[in-house]
């Protein structure tokens, strides 16, 4: 019986942990889905270092589209006439967005690298780059 108990406790506390993250995993999916994905954005900051390129952006549309599942897929730029596809994909806790855009335009070559999320406060997300500390921001806000 005590063997028992030994291997029903760890299976026990695994399947307990495994069902809480799939819980949060849910309620980030759903919070991506109704407040980013497929929403139309514009960018309202953009500074490299002490370099501001704002401007660079201006009337430039982003939409994030819904892939196959919540963490990667299709980014649509329209600017004007023209519209641009590139993708985006997303870790599993939702604090990382890598996005990936054709070289042409240049101004989207700032916005191609892995960005972290530094604030989600709706209808603004704010970023900056994945593991450096580097003074690079960028601002999107929600149309």
């Amino acid at each position: 019986m005590k063997i028992l108990n030994r291997l029903f406790l760890p299976v026990l506390l695994l399947l307990l942990i495994s069902c809480h993250k799939k819980k949060d995993n849910t309620i980030l999916e759903q919070f991506f889905e109704d407040n980013i994905l497929d929403q139309s954005f514009v960018i309202t900051q953009a500074n490299d270092e002490s370099t501001d390129l704002t401007a660079n952006y201006a009337g430039y549309n982003f939409v994030l589209k819904k892939g196959s599942d919540y963490y990667h897929g299709p980014l649509k730029v329209t600017y004007n006439s023209s519209s641009y596809n590139g993708t985006w994909s997303s870790n599993d806790d939702y604090s990382k967005l890598k996005i990936q855009l054709p070289s042409n335009p240049s101004a989207f070559i700032f916005l191609n690298r892995d960005w972290r999320f530094t604030s989600k406060n709706l209808p603004e997300l704010k970023f900056a780059p994945w593991g450096s500390t580097s003074n690079i921001q960028l601002t999107m806000k929600r149309k």
